[in-house]
C-alpha cells in the first residue's frame, strides 16, 4: 500500500475534513491503484462471519474478483447475500457494497481474464482447482479519514457517484 501524507500525521493532529468532490476523485483514485482488498462475506453453513485478503482488478464500474469455489468466501459471494469489501488504510478507508455475479472461469471474457492475470499477477485459469470470478457491482461506497468525514462519507449510493459538495 501506499502511504500518504495523512498516514504520516502526528496523533491528534487531524486534517480538515475533504470536500465530497475531493473524496470521489480519491476513491476513484484508490480503487484504479490497489490490487488487494479485503473481503467480508457470511458463511452460508453457519453464518459467521469471514474475511479474506483477495486481489481485485476495477473496471470503472466494478470489481472482478477471483477465488476457490468451494472456499468460505467463495461460496460467500455466491450466496447472493451481497458483500462488503474494504481498501486503504484505517485512517483513510474506503467501504463497498455491492451485488454479486458469478462468472464461471472459463465463461469469462477472455481479454477480462487475460487483465485480471495481468494486473493482479495470478491467473485462476491455470489453476489445478476450481476457481470462479466475481463481479461486484458497487450499490455504496463509503470514504472517511477522521471521525470529522464521517458526515458525507457517503461516495457512491445506489450506484451513483455523489457528486454534490458537503
Amino acid at each position: 500500500m501506499t502511504t500518504t501524507e495523512d498516514e504520516c500525521r502526528p496523533a491528534g493532529s487531524v486534517a480538515p475534513p475533504r470536500a465530497t468532490a475531493e473524496r470521489v476523485r480519491d476513491t476513484q483514485g484508490l480503487l484504479s491503484r490497489e490490487v488487494d482488498c479485503w473481503v467480508a462475506t457470511a458463511d452460508p453453513v453457519t453464518g459467521a462471519p469471514h474475511l479474506v485478503p483477495l486481489s481485485f482488478v476495477w473496471d470503472g464500474s466494478s470489481i472482478l474478483l477471483a477465488t476457490g469455489e468451494r472456499s468460505i468466501a467463495g461460496r460467500g459471494l455466491a450466496s447472493g447475500t451481497g458483500v462488503r469489501i474494504g481498501l486503504g488504510a484505517t485512517r483513510d478507508v474506503v467501504m463497498v457494497d455491492g451485488s454479486v455475479e458469478v462468472i464461471p472461469t472459463g465463461e469469462l471474457d477472455p481479454a477480462e481474464a487475460d487483465r485480471f492475470a495481468e494486473r493482479t499477477g495470478f491467473d485462476p485459469r491455470q489453476t489445478g482447482s476450481t476457481y470462479l470470478f466475481f463481479r461486484v457491482v458497487p450499490t455504496r461506497i463509503q470514504a472517511w479519514r477522521e471521525e470529522n468525514e464521517l458526515r458525507g462519507r457517503d461516495v457512491l449510493v445506489a450506484g451513483r457517484w455523489v457528486h454534490a459538495e458537503d
